[in-house]
């Protein structure tokens, strides 16, 4: 049997309804839903089971929800007697692999995101960021077309996902010209995407300021799983060095496909997208079709997971 690696989804996976079967099924879930509503001093569980999408959308409710929605399926899994060896989290999924590493305790971590949401949006007035999907260029094109579009404004790439699939952020108008250049290079497509704000580029660096004072008060563990954190796609290398990343990755490159090639290198062929939404799972198959991916959201899936692992 190879390893299994544990995937956590980011921002976007939101839904109303989110975890409430596994909450009615299982009591480790329904505590975590229980136990964030009790560290953020509100019922996130009814926003959650209840609230509407518009709601779920703002970013400093999108981000402790899906991290509580996420946790609660991993309690499941935990209870199943599933066992990652490594994990890892897109973005905001950074948070929920270390809560399942043990790094940090889920009331901190439920906290710290709400937070980061709060940071991330208010560091950039609305209208001056955006961010765009560029399919089918290589990351070296995207790359380019960002130092081209950077002339006039700030532009990064933000997410490298899987091939053919990379977010750019950074200033609107730098952003369209980069949506542009991309086209003119051969982008199947290249699209502004209705974000809030322009995620992970230099216009938040702000916000990892504020986020790294917060942390300051929250204590992290020794790691008891292996973490490949975003910034660098290589694994944190010791406790001291999970505030610091964690600092950065607000306006750093996302290299979620790196990730995942590191974690098959070393020998990972079972990947479990733990949370809601399938998203990662569709960039496992671009990324290597040949891994066996599931993934854990409600009753079925979980079904058909512990099923797929011979549970």
């Amino acid at each position: 049997m190879g390893k299994i690696a544990f995937l956590f989804a980011g921002q976007g996976a939101q839904a109303p309804g989110m975890g409430k079967e596994l909450a009615e099924n299982f009591e480790c879930a329904n505590a975590v839903f229980e136990e964030a509503s009790a560290a953020l001093g509100f019922d996130i569980k009814d926003m959650i089971f209840n609230g509407d999408k518009e709601t779920l959308m703002i970013t400093e409710n999108t981000q402790p929800t899906i991290v509580t929605m996420s946790v609660a399926a991993l309690r499941v899994l935990e209870e199943k007697g599933v066992k990652p060896d490594v994990v890892a989290g897109l973005s905001l999924g950074e948070y929920s692999a270390h809560v399942a590493s043990g790094s940090l305790d889920f009331a901190d971590a439920v906290k710290l995101v709400r937070k980061r949401g709060k940071f991330m949006q208010e560091e950039v007035p609305v209208g001056k960021g955006a961010m765009a999907a560029i399919i089918a260029l290589s990351a070296d094109q995207v790359r380019e077309a960002c130092k081209k579009a950077s002339e006039i404004g700030i532009c990064t790439g933000a997410n490298f996902n899987c091939p053919g699939q990379i977010v750019v952020s950074g200033e609107v108008a730098a952003v369209e010209k980069c949506c542009e250049i991309a086209k003119e290079m051969g982008a199947k497509r290249a699209m502004m995407l209705p974000v809030s704000a322009p995620f992970h580029c230099a216009l938040l660096t702000g916000a990892g300021e504020k986020l790294a004072a917060e942390m300051e008060n929250v204590e992290v563990h020794d790691m008891q799983i292996p973490v490949i954190t975003n910034v660098t796609a290589d694994y944190v290398a010791s406790k001291d060095d999970i505030k610091p990343l964690l600092k950065k990755q607000v306006s750093n490159s996302v290299l979620w496909e790196d990730t995942i090639r590191k974690m098959i290198a070393d020998g990972v062929d079972t990947f479990i997208e733990v949370g809601p939404g399938k998203t990662l799972s569709g960039f496992m198959k671009k990324i290597d079709k040949t891994m066996k991916v599931f993934n854990v959201e409600d009753m079925a899936s979980l079904e058909k997971t512990l099923e797929g692992l011979g549970m």
